[in-house]
């Protein structure tokens, strides 16, 4: 025997002893299996395990008699999670959109902005819309509201504002003065009395004619003008391209920020379910008077979570499945972890880091893709807070015995699509514009107290559809990019979508290669093809030829 021929017996060998373990192998048991996917998805198992741990425990304590003192110290650890969330907010989103804008061709970077603005503006629409009709069906303001449990409530009803100054306000926080102010203010209107008047002198009487006039002045509030940094980051990183290799430097230097605030991202998603577990608890505790406040407004909490529900499990993953065809639920699976934390915190902008974190990782989505669109959702995509709004201006309205005509309604679907873009990603954010959607029908704030008494479930569920929206805007457009990259593959342009924003996060670096490593890398592929083609062909049994050709090819390719 040759040595080809035992090569190839040993070779048989190998096989016919890989199929006989292999054949030999015991089939996997029901347990191994459990523990296999149990350990694939332990951080969604324990966040949705500390929810539920966590209304156990609240409604437990409950009977305790707690005071207001032991329920703060009760909820501490919840209060350590949304700090922790809280301190990685700014440089996440800074870093993330400055080199996200930076690492985009300002075409590219066109043509997402505005697919993903529409999406945004469609979804919310049609949420408003879902609100309003789930408001006229069940008719929740036709019950006898006990105004037990909501007097407490009257401090925390925004001050009435005109409509024409919540646009203004909105345009004026796109543009911050102070961009170290942003970080912890913003601006809103407010109002004096001033009286305008002249006086007129008779023979022997003088008379002081005035008016009272209501007069705006702009104040700095408390609240991270979350708007107003998501704009200059996003200039900011397109400057930063235009500068070429001047401005490669400072682009690293955020794109290497922005990896370390995901790996702290990292770290403290594993504390999120233990946080999560005594956010939902003291909540729970901290209720008054649980079965009236439900008898009350439980026809209005119903319409909202219905609500919800239509459009985070049908509407929202109806879309996507349209467009890419693609099950909508797997996608949505990879999701839990971030939705439950939603629930939890009750702030999308504290789930961004961990709704970063999951469409990456569970998803397939590109870093490019997620950390320049989810951090504009978390600012302007507030389909939950839309709806929500929608149902509580039609309650307000039946409360008061105020019909409702078809301009009015049409007049609650704008303005609550266009208030929900300044709403802030806070806990109770987008009760604050439900103000401007009552001024602008004409209906009393006053009634905003029935609304805050609830808001702590309410706004939960307000949160999850909106990190929810946001993710499958993310995900949208990462089949937008997949299928413009399949459809002009070959073409030499160089406004192809394919060589601006990769499918996969290794295929683009942040920072484009300079000059001179193109043109070396070019001259490198030229020789290579040279010398293929100038290589004198030896005979096909040489084998230091066929050696020679295979490295010439793998070059070349």
């Amino acid at each position: 025997m040759d040595l080809g021929e035992e090569g190839k017996a040993a070779n048989g060998d190998a096989v016919a002893n890989g199929e006989t373990s292999q054949g030999a192998r015991t089939p996997e048991t029901f347990v191994d299996r459990v523990k296999r996917v149990a350990r694939a998805n332990l951080l969604v198992i324990l966040t949705v395990a500390g929810v539920i741990v966590g209304v156990f425990i609240g409604l437990a304590v409950r009977s305790a008699g707690l005071s207001h003192t032991q329920i703060i110290y009760f909820g501490f650890p919840g209060e350590i999670l949304i700090r922790l969330l809280k301190m990685i907010i700014i440089p996440l989103v800074v870093c993330s959109l400055v080199s996200g804008a930076a690492s985009l061709d300002p075409r590219a970077l066109g043509k997402l902005g505005g697919w993903a603005m529409l999406f945004f503006l469609v979804t919310t629409l049609i949420a408003s819309a879902i609100g309003v009709v789930m408001a006229f069906i069940i008719q929740p303001g036709s019950v006898t509201v006990s105004p037990t449990g909501v007097l407490a409530m009257e401090d925390g009803i925004p001050q009435s504002k005109e409509v024409v100054d919540s646009f203004l306000d909105l345009i004026r926080n796109i543009f911050p003065s102070n961009l170290v102010a942003a970080a912890f203010q913003s601006y809103a209107t407010s109002y004096k009395m001033v009286k305008v008047g002249k006086n007129t002198t008779d023979e022997f009487i003088t008379f002081s004619n005035y008016t009272v006039e209501k007069v705006p002045f702009g104040v700095d509030v408390d609240g991270m003008n979350i708007l107003g940094l998501v704009v200059f980051a996003i200039v900011f990183g397109v400057a930063l391209r235009k500068l070429g290799e001047e401005g490669e430097i400072l682009i690293k230097f955020f794109n290497s920020f922005n990896e370390a605030t995901m790996v702290l991202v990292s770290w403290i998603m594993w504390y999120a379910p233990f946080g999560i577990m005594f956010l939902v608890a003291a909540k729970i505790v901290e209720m008054e008077d649980v079965a009236t406040l439900f008898a009350s407004l439980g026809k209005y909490i119903a319409c909202c979570i219905i609500g919800h529900v239509l459009h985070g499990l049908l509407v929202l993953p109806l879309i996507y499945f349209v467009i890419t065809r693609k099950n909508p639920y797997t996608f949505l699976w990879g999701l839990v972890a971030a939705l439950a934390t939603a629930f939890g915190t009750s702030s999308s902008s504290a789930t961004l880091p961990l709704m970063m974190k999951c469409v990456e990782e569970k998803n397939g989505v590109s870093k490019h893709i997620s950390r320049f669109i989810l951090p504009i959702g978390a600012t302007v995509n507030m389909d939950g807070a839309a709806l929500f709004q929608c149902v509580a201006a039609v309650f307000i309205a039946q409360l008061n015995g105020y019909s409702l005509n078809f301009i009015q309604v049409v007049t609650i679907l704008v303005t609550a699509t266009a208030s929900s873009v300044g709403a802030a990603g806070i806990p109770a954010g987008g009760v604050l514009t439900l103000a401007i959607i009552l001024e602008a029908i004409g209906l009393p704030t006053n009634d905003i107290s029935l609304i805050l008494a609830v808001d702590w479930l309410v706004d939960r569920t307000c949160t999850v559809i909106n990190v929810e929206g946001d993710a499958f805007g993310a995900g949208l457009l990462q089949h937008f990019v997949d299928r413009t990259a399949h459809q002009e593959r070959g073409e030499p342009s160089e406004s192809r979508l394919d060589e601006v924003v990769a499918t996969k996060p290794e295929d683009l670096p942040l920072i484009a290669k300079s000059k001179k490593e193109m043109e070396a890398a070019e001259a490198a592929r030229s020789a290579c093809v040279q010398e293929s083609v100038m290589y004198e062909e030896p005979s096909a049994q040489d084998s230091t030829w066929m050696a020679h050709r295979l490295y010439t090819t793998q070059i070349t390719n």
